[in-house]
């Protein structure tokens, strides 16, 4: 995929979104060519510093951002100029899918290993040892708690899990 289809890309816009908040995205959605400093950057979006900062740090820690220091021989003063690296992108997300199959696995199990019990009236959910420590009984409002099936759930979960091996062309 070509740079600039990566950067259209609704996924890839979402996850750089979810990095660096709204604030960060003009850092992130519009990276330069070669190397730029903070303040660079701060001055031809328009953003307050501690913002570009910030949104270069979340992006360095992902591995989509890298830096080298530069000194002054005079002032003594270190520089950070700032390169991006979004052929990263694709393997970050890869690795956040695989992160995520892994917890919903872990969720299916959770559900099939639990029998839970509901408020109607507060919509909270219990696990049975919470449900039979308060003797079945709502702590927010004094309702019975029922008995509920989660085969629903289960089944979404399920639908989920195959989608995410389908995509990662993972099999059980």
């Amino acid at each position: 995929m070509a740079f600039e289809d990566l950067l259209e890309d609704p996924v890839v816009q979402k996850y750089l979104n979810e990095l660096v908040g709204p604030k960060g995205m003009p850092v992130a959605a519009a990276p330069p060519d070669g190397e730029v400093t903070d303040e660079e950057l701060a001055e031809r979006l328009g953003l307050e510093l501690n913002d570009v900062r910030r949104a270069l740090f979340i992006l360095y820690e992902n591995d989509l951002a890298m830096y080298r220091r530069v000194r002054d021989e005079d002032s003594g003063w270190l520089t950070y100029l700032w390169t991006f690296e979004y052929d990263n992108i694709p393997g970050n997300l890869h690795d956040e899918m695989v992160r995520l199959l892994d917890a919903l696995e872990d969720r299916r199990e959770y559900e099939e290993m639990n029998e839970f019990y509901l408020c109607e009236v507060c919509s909270i959910r219990f696990e049975f040892g919470e449900a039979m420590d308060l003797g079945f009984e709502c702590p927010e409002c004094g309702s019975e708690l029922d008995a509920m099936g989660n085969d629903a759930i289960i089944d979404a979960v399920d639908d989920r899990i195959d989608a995410l091996r389908s995509d990662l062309g993972v099999t059980t």
